[in-house]
């Protein structure tokens, strides 16, 4: 394979230990907030509030509002964990006659789905599913946090006052989607020059280029002073949905209404002298237990051929388990990245990994005018062809490949990690947490380690620095592709993860991520 990156550069993060709290997530500025929030007294679940709020504003076409996800949550008083689903449904008028097959092929976007006529379940307003964020995050909040819900969301409503900041690497995260964007009047307008154009950062880096965001500032502090369930029960609810439906979905105001998010028993196993907790149900958490299920021989004391080896039979042996049993058939290997994930920490061990997505990158690429808010394409998450496990259906559960991770090594470490990027999550998100639990790396060496990625299809993405005998094992029993991890688009996963071990926190996020960071609540 031809490349064009420099064979020479090399690229760390900094991983900084500490008594105090940590936040570790895909944007340095959502990062900061979260640790201002524990700096001033917050538990670990209020830095999560603020983060998720904060970083649906500064990378809103990763996550926001009208998204969805799952978080796990370790309580180190009670020395127990606690899973929260607060994925997408299907809205209840939705009628999968009104998705015929086009017969053109298989669609282009994250799944390997037969086209539908128009894409109307990939792009569009028929393409959006009952968003599940707020109210999730709300009952997070409700149930174990200390800071005001108005604290915790005014951070994220200064941040949308101030404007979208396109520096290059939003350039380019805009340019990658221009097209789609130009497709929706209010996305045209918002993200687009003229409605039609990439927004670019200019020809210095000092460029302080910022798009409005001024309806989702509105929007948010109405938030901010009624509640999460405003957006359900409320006037942005009621707003939202007729946004939606005047543009041609079918999502309604009774759907948000009925719309509840749900703590649940964790999925809870043993590996070795510790141990994780994960999603259960409609996610990843299942197929993550599967992997670890098969790591029974690692050889060494640090990873090498038959780790990786390992790892690959592992992997392809739990995906072949995902898509027979679940009904995912699963996305394409060259996805672009979505979703987006953050981990905490606090000074008392308290932990939360949080993994909230659109789906697609900038969702179903339709702003709601009247909330400001970008939405989802959940609809997408169903197979389009009838009779199957997963098909498309109405008020119906959709299959997220989310997996935060709550992780325990046998010498009392834990860690709190997870990723996004899709079908690549499970395969990051198990081997770094094979790293320290099979070979005691702390989370700065896991994150800087190379891995692999395994995600159900034929081929086994390897990165490139891996050694000459690593990749010789894996050609020993799977195709073999080598490649290089970089900024953008991803090869792999992009994890963040927080680590507490003997009474110290430390946290890191994907080393090619430029705008990721773990920052410290003694570093605001």
């Amino acid at each position: 394979m031809i490349s064009n990156l420099s064979d020479s550069q090399t690229i760390t993060k900094t991983v900084i230990e500490t008594e105090g709290g940590v936040v570790a997530a895909q944007h340095s500025r959502a990062a900061r907030i979260g640790a201002q929030v524990l700096a001033a007294g917050g538990d670990a679940v209020d830095a999560a509030v603020a983060v998720s709020f904060a970083i649906g504003v500064v990378e809103p076409w990763m996550s926001g509002p009208a998204g969805g996800g799952a978080m796990m949550l370790w309580r180190a008083n009670e020395e127990r964990a606690y899973a929260l689903n607060y994925g997408m449904r299907s809205p209840r008028g939705l009628n999968p006659d009104n998705y015929p097959l086009s017969g053109e092929g298989i669609a282009g976007d994250l799944f390997p789905w037969e086209r539908v006529v128009e894409d109307r379940n990939v792009q569009g307003a028929s393409a959006i599913a009952v968003p599940g964020l707020v109210d999730g995050v709300g009952q997070a909040h409700a149930r174990f946090g200390k800071v005001p819900w108005r604290d915790l969301l005014q951070p994220a409503v200064d941040l949308a006052r101030e404007g979208l900041h396109v520096d290059w690497y939003a350039a380019l995260i805009i340019a990658s989607t221009t097209r789609e964007l130009a497709k929706d009047a209010d996305a045209a307008a918002l993200f687009l020059e003229d409605g039609r154009w990439p927004t670019i950062a200019g020809w210095t880096s000092l460029s302080d280029k910022r798009l409005d965001m001024g309806a989702m500032a509105a929007s948010l502090a109405e938030l901010a002073d009624k509640g999460a369930r405003e957006f359900y029960d409320g006037d942005i609810g009621a707003a939202l949905a007729a946004d939606v439906q005047a543009k041609g979905g079918c999502l309604t105001h009774d759907d948000l209404r009925a719309y509840h998010a749900r703590f649940v028993d964790p999925l809870s196993f043993a590996h070795g002298a510790g141990g994780f907790h994960v999603m259960p149900g409609l996610t990843a958490g299942p197929t993550f237990r599967d992997v670890f299920a098969g790591l029974k021989d690692l050889g060494g004391k640090t990873p090498g051929a038959q780790a990786y080896a390992t790892y690959a039979a592992a992997l392809k042996t739990a995906y072949a388990r995902r898509l027979s049993g679940m009904g995912d058939d699963g996305e394409t290997p060259d996805a672009p990245g979505c979703t987006t994930h953050f981990s905490v920490v606090d000074r008392h061990g308290n932990m939360v990994a949080l993994t909230q997505t659109l789906l697609s990158i900038f969702g179903s690429r339709v702003v709601s005018p009247r909330t400001g808010f970008l939405m989802n394409n959940g609809v997408m998450w169903f197979d389009p062809v009838q009779g199957r496990p997963n098909s498309l259906a109405p008020d119906k559960t959709c299959l997220m490949n989310v997996c935060p991770v709550i992780g325990e090594a046998g010498d009392g470490t834990r860690f709190a990690f997870g990723a996004s990027g899709g079908r690549k999550i499970v395969s990051a998100v198990a081997q770094l947490s094979s790293f320290v639990t099979d070979f005691g790396m702390d989370v700065g060496a896991a994150f800087h380690q190379p891995r692999i990625d395994m995600s159900g299809g034929p081929v086994v993405v390897a990165d490139d620095s891996l050694p000459d005998d690593v990749i010789a094992a894996l050609r020993a029993d799977h195709k073999v592709t080598t490649t290089r991890r970089t900024v953008f688009p991803y090869a792999f996963a992009c994890p963040a993860g927080v680590m507490r071990r003997d009474g110290r926190n430390a946290g890191c996020t994907e080393i090619m991520s430029p705008w990721g960071d773990a920052i410290s609540e003694d570093q605001t």
